[in-house]
């Protein structure tokens, strides 16, 4: 929804009252622009958006909604989907009210969710009581420890057992402690049985491409999504540091990028080149109309077990 002429003067003078005028809107890129050259606003190194995410962090949870730092605009741009309304929207506002300036309150016309779908990649065994697919991310090795494979927590949390078929035998199990959601969405499967998992990811066209490090997103970083559901797609890094709160819980430190993804597609792997970059975890949108992904980045995975890509 474009903002009139009369609502873009009205926020300018009345700076005060923009928290409740922009959460009637659903804001374009031309409206961020107008709103970027507001008064009152920080740098994007300025402390002051540290304390800002940190208190944003701390707050009670509120499906629906995410944040992050904005450079270009030296704020923490908040979002908030169409689920949040009413009493959720009024505790999202007395939220950011003592914030002031130093955030902005943007609208998305589709749901956050998470990329988790019951239906090809890996699947919950016919040890598991949870019919349920996921994509697997990356495979990893260990010292002294079978060889595993990276997907997300919010997968790893309900399916311990996973198969390469809909019920079928177990290749694969999430130890204890091997699994980490809300807070971080990251998991890992240690193989079972004799299958080869080769370091590489499936291009959805016959090919696949090697994968031989890891390394942290970059800010505008042309970047490559494979998953079981939409397969191969393309896209940039939009936003690092993000916080999205879904109905099932708060992740903190994705990364964020105008990649498609749907159901399915959650712990496959987000890469650029060679290099692994991150892990599905959830998002708005589909790959039909597009939409906004947001990503676990894999190094921290990789810290977290002692991991190395493999």
């Amino acid at each position: 929804m474009q903002r009139s002429v009369p609502l873009r003067r009205r926020l300018a003078a009345f700076a005060a009252a923009a928290l409740a005028a922009l959460a009637a809107v659903v804001l374009t890129p031309d409206g961020a622009q107008a709103t970027a050259a507001r008064p009152g606003a920080v740098r994007a190194d300025d402390p002051r958006l540290d304390v800002t995410m940190s208190a944003l962090n701390s707050s009670d949870p509120i499906p629906g909604t995410a944040w992050g730092p904005d450079p270009a605009t030296g704020r923490v741009v908040v979002t908030a989907d169409p689920t949040v309304t009413g009493a959720k929207l009024d505790r999202l506002k007395e939220v950011l009210k003592p914030l002031g300036q130093s955030v902005e309150l943007r609208r998305t016309t589709t749901e956050l969710r998470m990329f988790l779908a019951g239906g090809d990649a890996i699947y919950g065994s016919e040890r598991s009581s949870v019919r349920a697919r996921c994509s697997l991310g990356f495979n990893v090795k260990r010292a002294g420890k079978p060889d595993a494979f990276l997907t997300a927590g919010h997968c790893g949390n309900p399916i311990k057992s996973w198969s390469t078929t809909d019920s079928g035998p177990e290749i694969a199990l999430v130890p204890a402690g091997g699994s980490s959601f809300p807070g971080d969405d990251y998991a890992i499967a240690e193989y079972t049985a004799v299958v080869d998992h080769p370091s590489q990811v499936n291009l959805y066209n016959g090919s696949t491409q090697p994968i031989t490090g890891a390394h942290d997103a970059v800010l505008d970083e042309n970047v490559q999504r494979s998953g079981s559901t939409t397969g191969l797609r393309s896209g940039r890094v939009t936003g690092l540091n993000r916080t999205v709160t879904y109905p099932e819980g708060r992740v903190s430190g994705l990364t964020e990028t105008n990649v498609c993804a749907e159901p399915g597609d959650s712990g496959g792997a987000f890469f650029a080149g060679t290099e692994a970059v991150g892990l599905t975890s959830g998002g708005s949108g589909d790959c039909t109309s597009g939409g906004t992904t947001f990503y676990q980045p894999v190094k921290e995975a990789l810290s977290a077990f002692g991991a190395t890509i493999g």
